[in-house]
């Protein structure tokens, strides 16, 4: 049980680097750098920006590299309380990863837009603020698209959590319960014209962050300490 604490650990680890460069690239730098109503000022913004607006894509890279290898390491944890639901977790997380590198050529777009070459000068100030609202639009239409596996590599890596008797249960539902809030929010953002405008918007996926936050620090912090393997730790 040994290399299993040391392999939670590392989960925990690798989970955080996921959390902390997502939380980086997804909210903290949008919140300062996109006024999604006023095109000039968000042109201007990321003109004035230009290297924090480069690392929120260099975070995002971090992300998904960090993302490929979270699934893996959490399969030779996890593979011996289901293999099937094991192997279904690992194939939905990856399903994501080519998808949201692919996805980041909208943001490489704006910084090229942004860095002004000389073949962009037969373009208006305003048809170049346009493209650029365009391109972080397309973005997050493509955001949209990859948090369908976000939210269905969650209900199996939730039901092995809640199965496993090594983590806490309550994770585990939350971990599930987030899968659904995932896909109902990319289903609602797409068939309700203002859906993000509704109060519910802003805490579909509240029981993912919950989830994925508490078991990223329970394995960092705890391992897979519990009944099942405190005779292991004894000392």
């Amino acid at each position: 049980m040994e290399s299993n604490t040391k392999t939670a650990r590392w989960a925990g680890f690798i989970y955080l680097i996921v959390v902390i460069t997502g939380f980086f690239s997804l909210m903290y730098v949008p919140t300062k750098l996109i006024e999604w109503k006023n095109p000039e000022q968000t042109f201007n913004m990321i003109s004035a920006s230009k290297s924090l607006f480069s690392l929120s894509i260099a975070s995002s890279i971090l992300c998904y590299i960090a993302f490929t290898l979270l699934p893996l390491v959490l399969y030779k944890l996890l593979k011996n309380v289901n293999g099937t639901y094991a192997k279904v977790m690992v194939i939905m997380a990856l399903i994501s990863v080519p998808i949201s590198f692919i996805n980041l050529q909208s943001k490489l777009s704006v910084l090229t837009i942004i860095e002004g070459a000389d073949y962009l000068k037969i373009y208006k100030a305003e048809e170049l603020q346009a493209q650029v609202m365009m391109l972080l639009k397309n973005y997050n239409n493509g955001i949209l698209i990859v948090q369908i596996f976000w939210g269905l590599w969650l209900y199996p890596f939730g039901y092995l959590v809640y199965k496993s008797g090594f983590l806490p249960k309550i994770l585990g539902i939350f971990l599930m319960l987030g899968c659904f809030g995932y896909i109902l929010n990319v289903f609602g953002r797409i068939t309700i014209p203002e859906f993000s405008s509704y109060p519910i918007a802003g805490y579909i996926t509240l029981p993912a962050s919950i989830g994925e936050i508490g078991i990223c620090l329970w394995l960092l912090i705890a391992g897979v300490k519990n009944k099942s393997v405190n005779h292991n730790h004894q000392n």
